[in-house]
């Protein structure tokens, strides 16, 4: 990728997590863990590439990395435990369903999961090459659920804002009413449950 910073490679024994989809009204959040096996220049935060660029590298880091997992939490845990919770959630899941024990977890944010003794890092997926991995397949994996979800439910329009409260998306809520794929708590679609009742 053109200008892509030259990211810090923490090596072989050092799992990197991030999350995608905190910020939208509905979906699930997705994290991922990587383990790099040796640097991959030209990785890049996944919200400074296409969608094009972040399929690419996904298919690369799925070839290419040491170990990575993909996890989820789904729309009922954001509800009962808040977004955060249930991203950290997510991200405790991702570093267990790596197929290999890191020695070293560092996490991008400055949160991570109860009782973890990890690094963590704001703004890492643009500093440590794992977290960018790994921001790369939760974004690559969210999406891709996001996109099917959008045939069963057209009328939201999720293919084209990934359930983020776009014009488009705000629109849909109060001309349709929510589905069971968006997350109550979250003040617009707290709106358009309260509009419907």
């Amino acid at each position: 990728m053109k200008n892509a910073p030259d990211l810090e490679h923490w090596g072989p024994q050092c799992a990197g997590v991030d999350e995608a989809g905190r910020g939208p009204l509905a979906g699930p959040v997705v994290a991922a863990a990587v383990i790099l096996r040796a640097p991959l220049h030209g990785l890049n935060d996944s919200k400074k590439m296409t969608a094009v660029a972040r399929a690419h590298w996904a298919a690369r880091i799925r070839s290419e990395a040491l170990a990575w997992s993909v996890s989820r939490a789904a729309v009922w845990e954001i509800e009962r435990y808040n977004i955060l919770q249930a991203s950290l959630r997510a991200m405790a899941r991702a570093v267990a369903g790596l197929p290999r024990r890191p020695q070293r977890i560092i996490v991008d944010g400055n949160q991570s999961p109860p009782g973890w003794q990890v690094e963590t890092r704001v703004g890492g997926d643009g500093q440590v090459d794992a977290i960018a991995a790994a921001g790369i397949l939760a974004k690559v994996a969210r999406d891709e659920e996001m996109l099917l979800l959008d045939r069963y439910y057209p009328q939201y329009g999720l293919a084209r804002h990934m359930g983020y409260g776009t014009v488009v998306h705000l629109a849909a809520l109060r001309r349709c009413g929510p589905s069971v794929l968006h997350r109550r708590g979250f003040a617009p679609v707290d709106r358009a449950w309260a509009a419907v009742q």
